[in-house]
């Protein structure tokens, strides 16, 4: 006869997304309400789990958050246990697998399942921790929406929304002095952000990283506007987006991270080899960095988070560990973490299609994207 669930914990790894504190304050209510389960949290991730360091997840410390963007549980993108920084000894660092501590925190702990709120890297030492004997239940999570095992992950709708804001608001100043705007969104190797709210925000330029460009491809699709009576346009730049030559713009490398680079400063390039074929036109650069992740969720991302949450809860009850909540259509499902990390299908990072319907729906109504 299987173990009854008693107790669960959290973890919430990776980068912050709109969304993870809605999907925590689900997973607690869900547990304690329906299932009769105790909830527990690890505070900054895998670390937390590595030093033993969790608080009581209650009713009460989880009513207001269901709005607020980031993760009341903190966050690492750095902590790996399978490859974890440790002192040698001999007053440096060298990297062990301590993941036996985790497996040893959790039983200490009383954990019988542990639910993961994480992205690629944070999901694939969840795998690996479900190899070792652990009850392991993953919920994906990113903004970037480029996971292949879900159609839509929360979070990515609250950043599209923010990213749309500053288009719009980038459109009118714009318009008023005859300029030519870059505005730099996140979403690393996947333009999913940048092409929604380009499109949404009614940007004449989309640079995405599936399609490759030039300045001179810009520079004549700016002169075409200026002839049709536009002389002003907003330019959304997806920061991992590369020029037809294959250059990127890399702001800083951090050698202890899973995911050591770190894109920053695209659009500020863009703008500075912009300006110097186009001088009729003033080109400036914003970068609004980590405010479109930052700040209250959308009502979408709301209602998304409680039916990932409610599904995570449903698959410890029913004991189907070793799986991630999925989104398939309007149904919530769940994939094997070994599929969604290692299956060719599925370990893909899921990206826009440069000849898909998207793309061609924006180009119709005469969005460039620098190819052409």
């Amino acid at each position: 006869m299987e173990k009854k669930v008693k107790r669960i914990a959290l973890l919430s790894g990776g980068g912050d997304c709109p969304g993870l504190n809605a999907v925590i304050r689900t997973i607690t209510k869900t547990a304690i309400r329906k299932y009769g389960w105790e909830v527990i949290g690890y505070v900054y991730g895998y670390r937390g789990l590595y030093n033993n360091n969790y608080i009581e997840l209650t009713e009460e410390k989880v009513e207001d958050i269901y709005k607020e963007g980031g993760t009341i549980l903190y966050s690492s993108n750095k902590d790996n246990l399978f490859d974890y920084l440790v002192d040698d000894g001999k007053g440096g660092k060298v990297k062990k697998d301590v993941s036996d501590v985790g497996v040893e925190n959790l039983k200490k702990a009383g954990v019988d399942v542990l639910v993961v709120l994480g992205g690629d890297g944070t999901l694939t030492s969840a795998r690996d921790f479900s190899r070792k004997g652990v009850n392991v239940i993953g919920v994906p999570k990113t903004m970037d929406n480029d996971l292949t095992s879900t159609d839509l992950t929360y979070g990515f709708i609250s950043a599209m929304s923010v990213g749309t804001d500053f288009i719009d608001r980038l459109q009118t100043t714009a318009k008023s002095h005859h300029r030519v705007i870059c505005c730099e969104l996140m979403g690393r190797d996947a333009g999913w952000i940048a092409l929604y709210s380009g499109l949404a925000g009614n940007a004449g330029v989309c640079l995405i990283p599936e399609i490759p460009f030039t300045i001179e491809n810009i520079a004549k699709h700016v002169a075409k506007r200026d002839a049709e009576g536009l002389p002003y346009t907003v330019i959304a730049v997806a920061e991992g987006a590369k020029y037809a030559d294959g250059t990127k713009v890399i702001g800083k490398i951090v050698e202890d991270s899973p995911d050591p680079v770190r894109y920053s400063g695209l659009a500020a390039k863009v703008a500075d080899d912009l300006e110097k074929v186009i001088p009729n036109h003033e080109v400036r650069a914003v970068n609004p960095g980590h405010i479109i992740r930052g700040g209250d969720i959308t009502a979408y991302d709301r209602i998304l988070s409680i039916r990932f949450g409610v599904k995570a809860c449903e698959l410890i009850d029913e004991g189907l560990f070793g799986n991630v909540v999925t989104l398939h259509g309007e149904d919530m499902d769940y994939t094997s973490l070994e599929e969604v990390i290692g299956d060719a299908k599925f370990g893909k990072q899921k990206r826009v299609d440069p000849n898909g319907e998207l793309v061609r729906a924006a180009k119709a109504i005469g969005v460039c994207f620098g190819d052409e």
